[in-house]
């Protein structure tokens, strides 16, 4: 027999046994028993086994450089996940850990949430009191160097990987940035990232603030020491929910936040997907807000949070977790919503554990307001709408924006919401630093200014150049 024969021969046995190997994996996957079930109900795509497995065989056969099975395996795995739509993704042992460890409000890195977009890395949101935050970054940046690597061909797994770093190390990013005509470098020091996801400050007697800048697994007993030390202060004529910036976080936060403020047993939102699972109500109510055996930290919160006068600041980089809360709260009539359009992420990522310490993010259901509406692609409008120049988020990206991004399937089509862009090109010259961040609920926080204006019954202005408008309160 020819020899090219023989070596075609055992290459067909070898894709036939990679067919059966994939398959059993396939089978073997233990997502759930719903999961398993829909997949005994179908059948599997042999021809398409089949063309992987022919693949791999090629790749591992003449590609000019060996490959080990587990980096393409890997990759075919990032693959599948990363063609679903923005925020499924495959998390190695390291991605896996950081996870884990960053709903606990502490991680190494930049501290900056970032998507890939046209092959290179986004930024959703820098988190509050980070590198990121100081050196200036902003929604909507793009990424294209790291250090002296174009990030053009990686993936966003390797791009963060080569963020992360030992604690004072540096490093340094390229930025392009659309109001820009150039990029741009910045240097950051990478930092042991503590978020504190909650802030407060009595503004003036009668009148508190509490910003939440993430989700995490302690938010809400958080957020609840922080309103308790309000009221000790005295009752409270008007209360600030600021949520700008915040990229959201877990779901059972969002929930135990709404019902801080909402009666007892309120719809706060309802999440439907493929699964039985994945079709549910949440409710204001401990089940719901709790994980574990944990008490109620709600119930040490005064009775008068229920009714006290509320605003809530949203902007465009408001997302996710904190869409629920700014859409709950806006259903019930709880709260007036003063700013931007929110970011307009609606969907639901599970977290579902693999071998080896590694896992899959997800997208297993659409999230809905109690109302019934869909924020997907869309975001939340606020009452008011106030614009704010030093905003980071005016004229920004949102999920709309985002290659592949889930469709809202309430609208005929994505929303036209979406701020026309202006093209830059890249250049190679690179400017000065960005100015310093805003700092929220400063005297030059306009949007911040404006909500306290509106708790008070004063004419409040939409934008700084508009002319006043009349104010009541809610």
């Amino acid at each position: 027999m020819p020899r090219a024969k023989i070596m075609m021969t055992k290459f067909k046995q070898a894709s036939l046994v990679l067919v059966g190997v994939l398959a059993g994996v396939l089978l073997s996957l233990n997502f759930s028993a719903v999961a398993q079930r829909e997949a005994a109900r179908l059948p599997l795509p042999v021809d398409e086994l089949r063309a992987f497995a022919e693949v791999f065989g090629a790749i591992k056969s003449n590609y000019v450089e060996p490959v080990e099975d587990k980096k393409l395996i890997t990759e075919a795995i990032s693959g599948m996940l990363t063609g679903l739509d923005p925020h499924s993704a495959y998390l190695d042992p390291d991605a896996f850990k950081e996870l884990q460890v960053g709903t606990q409000g502490e991680f190494g890195g930049l501290g900056i949430e970032v998507g890939m977009e046209k092959g290179v890395v986004k930024v959703v949101s820098p988190i509050e009191d980070t590198p990121a935050f100081r050196a200036g970054l902003k929604p909507g940046d793009f990424i294209i160097k790291i250090d002296d690597a174009s990030v053009k061909g990686m993936t966003l797994n390797d791009a963060v990987k080569r963020m992360r770093g030992k604690p004072r190390s540096s490093i340094r990013l390229t930025i392009l940035r659309e109001s820009e005509p150039k990029p741009f470098e910045v240097t950051l020091i990478r930092d042991v990232i503590r978020v504190q996801s909650v802030k407060s400050k009595l503004i003036e007697p009668g009148y508190g603030w509490v910003r939440v800048s993430q989700f995490q697994e302690h938010t809400g007993e958080i957020m609840v020491k922080h309103i308790d030390a309000l009221y000790k202060s005295g009752p409270l004529k008007g209360l600030i929910l600021d949520l700008r910036n915040d990229p959201g976080g877990l779901l059972n936060g969002a929930v135990g936040i709404s019902s801080a403020f909402l009666p007892a047993r309120a719809a706060v939102v309802s999440t439907d997907g493929r699964t039985e699972d994945a079709k549910r109500m949440f409710i204001a109510a401990p089940e719901d807000y709790l994980r574990g055996n944990r008490d109620d930290y709600l119930k040490s919160l005064p009775a008068a949070v229920k009714t006290v006068p509320m605003v809530v600041l949203v902007n465009g980089g408001s997302a996710s977790a904190s869409e629920i809360v700014a859409g709950a709260l806006q259903d019930h009539k709880r709260a007036t919503l003063i700013g931007t359009q929110t970011f307009g992420k609606g969907s639901v990522q599970t977290i579902l554990p693999l071998g080896h310490n590694t896992a899959i993010k997800l997208t297993t259901a659409r999230y809905y307001t109690p109302s019934g509406r869909s924020i997907q692609a869309k975001g939340i409008t606020p009452d008011i709408v106030v614009e704010d120049p030093t905003s980071p988020t005016v004229g920004g990206f949102r999920e709309a924006d985002l290659e592949k991004h889930l469709l809202n399937e309430q609208e005929q089509s994505t929303p036209a919401e979406k701020t026309q862009k202006t093209n830059v090109k890249p250049s190679t010259e690179a400017e000065e630093k960005p100015p310093a961040p805003l700092e929220f609920a400063s005297d030059k926080d306009f949007q911040f200014q404006q909500a306290l204006k509106f708790l008070k019954g004063v004419p409040l202005a939409t934008a700084q150049s508009a002319p006043p408008v009349e104010s009541k309160k809610n």
